[in-house]
């Protein structure tokens, strides 16, 4: 995972200098082209080459720590502009994207002036590294883990050649992590324990209709730290459900049974 806390106006310069160097790199066809590209096919053989020389450079670097954190953000931007999947990493496409065609291209990321702190912790650890004036809590929803979702980052900024099983080539790590958070059971009281031990004046959390707490429920548990107001927004399903359902051979077997979903926006102040 990326995680920035860079100051633009100290490490700026540098991150532009590096880039350059990068986009003039050849091709490299190794490791991460033959899982992503040939066993699986998140990107085209192309792209996957030069995310692959670009991501060797960086690890040969010795970069500040600052700098290579933006120098990925900014390869990891670049790598899902031409990716071929409907967002997440579980599974991609049958026929190749219209936009895995297009050439890899880096761009400086959005960074702001000032130092920032970012912490790379479960959520429980993390809640107790300080104080906030607002907290914005977004948890899986349902049994869909973020690290399956977004195996194939998580591989680009280790940069650790791990073992991979299935079509999708995930991580084996995949395999045993475990969290509260994706479990039916488990959910409320994960919610009820981070809530409890947040230290901001404002909570915001986000959660989706489709998932484990119904509305009533979260509604029930937030209000045992603060006074609570709700609002719903509308959106259209994730780009699978609009696609449809499909065996491993391609062939659609199923209906979707709805394409628009509600987001729940619940905001706590706290005395």
């Amino acid at each position: 995972r990326c995680y920035v806390q860079a100051d633009r106006e100290r490490v700026i310069r540098e991150v532009e200098g590096v880039l350059g160097e990068l986009r003039s790199l050849p091709p490299r066809d190794g490791w991460f082209t033959e899982i992503y590209c040939r066993r699986s096919r998140f990107f085209q053989p192309k792209n996957g080459a030069r995310i692959e020389a670009m991501r060797e450079r960086v690890a040969a670097m010795d970069l500040d720590p600052d700098v290579e954190a933006i120098v990925l953000v900014s390869l990891m931007e670049a790598a899902d502009r031409v990716d071929s999947t409907c967002g997440v990493q579980m599974a991609y496409l049958k026929g190749w994207a219209p936009r895995s065609f297009n050439d890899l291209e880096l761009r400086v990321p959005d960074v702001l002036n000032g130092e920032g702190r970012a912490l790379a912790l479960d959520a429980l650890d993390a809640v107790r590294q300080g104080e906030w004036d607002v907290a914005y809590l977004d948890p899986p929803y349902n049994q869909h883990k973020y690290r399956n979702n977004y195996h194939v980052w998580e591989t680009l900024v280790r940069w650790d050649e791990p073992e991979v099983y299935g079509t999708a080539q995930k991580r084996v790590d995949c395999r045993d992590y475990d969290s509260a958070f994706n479990s039916r059971h488990r959910i409320a009281d994960a919610v009820r324990r981070i809530v409890r031990t947040v230290r901001a004046r404002w909570l915001i959390v986000s959660f989706s209709n489709e998932g484990y707490l119904g509305r009533d429920e979260l509604l029930s548990i937030l209000r045992e730290v603060g006074e609570v107001r709700v609002t719903a927004h509308d959106y259209k399903r994730y780009v699978g459900a609009q696609i449809g359902i499909f065996n491993p051979s391609g062939v659609k077997v199923g209906k979707v049974s709805h394409l628009r979903n509600k987001e729940h926006l619940f905001v706590v102040g706290r005395a």
